[in-house]
């Protein structure tokens, strides 16, 4: 993903500060990812490569213990966090077409995030919420018995409120329609 105006400065200060209070011993790699990601709230390339020099290891051995642990998220958040839940229930209930139907509207796959980093699209385990099963969670709110067109809903009342609010475009549009 590519990093938007003066965040490779924020991203090299963050990761500077983290150092200095971690130490650059291998040992630390982990928690130094953990800080670093609480602080960005991703790891991004960039700063991996600069962990990677400060504490002269490998890149891909930093890369590798970032894409391990599922604690780690590689791609930036979404202003709107969209997690589809596949529990049991939910994946009987078709979580996967749900899945699916946001990763074609969206255009992104699940763990990725849109190029105007609006949306963010990942699978979860379990909600806990089976008896509303296929369950989706925008933003920390629950929305039950999701199908297909409600998708199209969610994602709609979306477009609908940025421009209200004049803050982007259209999130998701193709030939100047909703898909």
């Amino acid at each position: 993903m590519d990093l938007q105006d003066g965040e490779a400065e924020v991203i090299r200060a963050e990761v500077d500060g983290v150092l200095q209070r971690h130490g650059l011993e291998r040992e630390n790699l982990i928690p130094i990812l953990q800080d670093v990601q609480s602080r960005l709230g991703y790891l991004p390339k960039e700063a991996m490569q600069q962990i990677s020099e400060a504490l002269k290891i490998p890149e891909v051995d930093v890369y590798s213990v970032g894409t391990f642990y599922n604690q780690f998220r590689l791609n930036p958040p979404g202003k709107h966090q969209i997690k589809v839940c596949m529990g049991t229930a939910c994946h009987m209930m078709g979580g996967h077409i749900i899945l699916e139907s946001f990763e074609r509207r969206l255009e992104i796959k699940e763990g990725e995030t849109t190029p105007d980093r609006e949306f963010s699209l990942e699978r979860v385990a379990c909600v806990g919420c089976c008896a509303l099963a296929p369950v989706v969670v925008v933003d920390e709110k629950v929305e039950a018995k999701v199908s297909p067109i409600r998708v199209d809903g969610i994602l709609l009342a979306f477009e609908i409120e940025s421009k209200k609010s004049g803050e982007i475009e259209k999130p998701v549009e193709e030939e100047g329609r909703m898909q």
